[in-house]
């Protein structure tokens, strides 16, 4: 079953070439130039994933995905960004991105992290990592949680956070481990429910925070 993906991007360039990429194949692409036009979109049509733009006119990126996200929390969303400001990343992960690119990733590499975000994983550039360690680590010693704690994990649940924190799919981690996406699926819910999280990227950054991984 094809997948509705929505490409938000003012300009039309850079949106043509996102839309030739992932037309066709195993997705219905939609298109916006703008957030009020993405928003309108979402509202109206089953979407199951959105390319934003984090540097819209108006109304920006984050805005643009907390609204998504208050509409649907369900849907993916993957910010794309021509810079990497720190308050940029930790306000957009605070919107409930599942994935921030850099503008300079090419296409090919683009669309396999489309097909990990669609599958739930979760997917940031390696540029910006020192600023989700740091967002975290900054959360933990506020909170007052200690920052050397594994939940009680096996080592395979361990080797298998490990590989969401580098952005895998269950489908990728089942390939890499050798054994079964049945298996894979299991020990994620098993690990989602030892560290008390909801998703994929609360369970990352909770392993940054608590040095598990």
């Amino acid at each position: 079953m094809k997948k509705n993906i929505l490409i938000v991007e003012d300009h039309e360039l850079t949106r043509f070439g996102l839309k030739t990429t992932f037309d066709g194949g195993d997705f219905v692409v939609y298109e916006a130039e703008n957030a009020e036009k993405a928003i309108e979109i979402v509202a109206n049509n089953k979407i199951d994933l959105v390319i934003m733009d984090l540097g819209l006119p108006k109304m920006n990126g984050i805005d643009a995905t907390r609204t998504i996200k208050k509409l649907n929390p369900e849907i993916k969303i993957i910010m794309l960004t021509s810079h990497n400001e720190e308050q940029e990343v930790i306000d957009s992960l605070k919107a409930g991105v599942n994935a921030y690119c850099s503008k300079e990733i090419n296409l090919s590499r683009l669309a396999e992290v489309v097909s990990s975000v669609s599958e739930g994983a979760a997917w940031f550039d390696p540029s910006i990592a020192q600023f989700v360690l740091k967002a975290a680590t900054f959360a933990g010693a506020n909170s007052g949680l200690s920052s050397k704690n594994d939940y009680n994990l096996t080592s395979r649940e361990k080797q298998i956070l490990k590989l969401i924190t580098e952005g895998c799919s269950n489908s990728e981690i089942a390939k890499k481990l050798f054994v079964s996406i049945n298996t894979t699926k299991a020990h994620v819910a098993n690990i989602l429910q030892k560290l008390e999280v909801e998703d994929r990227l609360q369970a990352a950054v909770k392993a940054f925070k608590n040095n598990i991984v």
